[in-house]
């Protein structure tokens, strides 16, 4: 009986992993509302506004913040580590950033969602 209730347990939490992983890594591809903007231009953007910006990293600031940097301008990014996706990055990557803009008193950073290779 003890034997079959750790098979059963065993089981149900593996296939409870299993279908997690797979939801992760699943998703929508295609048009979306996120707007293609410059640094300069997301400057100017209100609180929560979604975009996407190509650009590199010209350095990381720790605690998962870095300087992002177009031809426009530049902007401090923050990145969770999970958000990173497998892309690794140096300061002549070019990458493209999805994410929000996070507007504080008098500072403005965009919380990144997804990081991509730009193409």
């Amino acid at each position: 009986m003890k034997k079959s209730l750790i098979v059963t347990l065993f089981a149900g939490t593996f296939s409870l992993l299993a279908g997690t992983a797979m939801a992760a890594t699943g998703g929508f591809t295609g048009p979306d509302r996120t707007e293609q903007v410059s640094v300069s231009q997301a400057l100017e953007l209100g609180d929560d506004s979604q975009v996407r910006l190509t650009g590199v990293i010209t350095e990381s600031l720790g605690d998962e913040k870095y300087r992002f940097k177009d031809d426009s301008g530049s902007l401090i990014v923050e990145i969770d580590n999970e958000d990173w996706g497998g892309v690794q990055a140096t300061p002549d990557t070019p990458l493209i950033l999805w994410g929000e803009i996070d507007k504080d008193w008098n500072e403005t950073e965009l919380d990144v969602d997804r990081v991509e290779l730009a193409r």
